[in-house]
């Protein structure tokens, strides 16, 4: 029998969890309920988990539908809030984007960041226009004028976990980003960039296909109008083949 204080713990430990989930959806924000935010733009389905990180700049900010947004993903657009930046949007999101918990997209008037459709990022990435210099060596970096360049990311395309995109870069559709990768520069379409400086370790080369081929077989899709059941049937009858 579990005694009095395991149980009291277990009530409140439930108590605050469900407190929990209802703090998170009342601090979700969506085209509905924007909470403290004034974005320019958020489309139908869009939403920022709560909490969210740092977010300022909205009115130069557009999000498109059906996004997801992790949460404490940081979105910026100027490199402080309450500025004016002009009449064009400064931070753009395409269809079906999704950034990963932690994640953070900054952006300056310099240096626009667009981001098209279905691009998935996973967890931390660091998406940037924004980079401090160093020219004066005698001045401490972090009071040196930074520069910024405009950054564009191709939709169809993944970033991994970690993975860092520096002012300039210019990356095509379905490009792969390998995690803790760090790409500056062009990165052409249906290609696959890994370390740091990132370089195109494959890329798809019309009728010879992906060039160094692929070392495992493409997955193979569940067929319309399977069941979960009949999944489980199949998965436990090729378990037993193999015993």
């Amino acid at each position: 029998m579990p005694s009095i204080r395991n149980l009291l713990a277990s009530l409140a430990s439930r108590a605050v969890h469900g407190i929990w989930r209802r703090v998170q959806n009342a601090g979700a924000v969506t085209a509905a309920r924007q909470g403290p935010y004034a974005f320019r733009r958020i489309g139908t389905g869009t939403r920022l988990a709560f909490p969210q990180g740092t977010v300022f700049g909205t009115p130069w900010i557009e999000l498109g539908d059906h996004c997801v947004i992790g949460q404490e993903v940081t979105l910026t657009a100027g490199m402080l809030p309450d500025l004016d930046l002009g009449l064009y949007p400064v931070l753009t999101l395409g269809n079906g984007v999704v950034l990963g918990r932690g994640s953070h997209v900054i952006a300056d008037t310099r240096g626009a960041v667009t981001i098209g459709d279905d691009v998935y990022c996973g967890p931390y990435v660091y998406v940037t226009s924004t980079n401090h210099s160093y020219d004066d060596p005698h001045e401490p970096v972090g009071k040196q004028w930074p520069r910024s360049a405009g950054v564009e990311i191709g939709s169809g395309s993944w970033l991994g976990t970690g993975s860092v995109v520096l002012p300039g870069a210019r990356l095509g559709r379905n490009v792969v980003v390998a995690a803790g990768a760090v790409v500056r520069g062009e990165v052409p379409d249906h290609s696959v960039v890994a370390g740091a400086p990132a370089r195109i370790v494959r890329r798809w080369e019309g009728e010879r296909g992906w060039q160094p081929p692929l070392r495992t077989p493409a997955p193979v899709p569940v067929p319309e109008g399977v069941t979960p059941e009949q999944l489980l049937a199949a998965a436990e009858l090729t378990a037993g083949e193999r015993e």
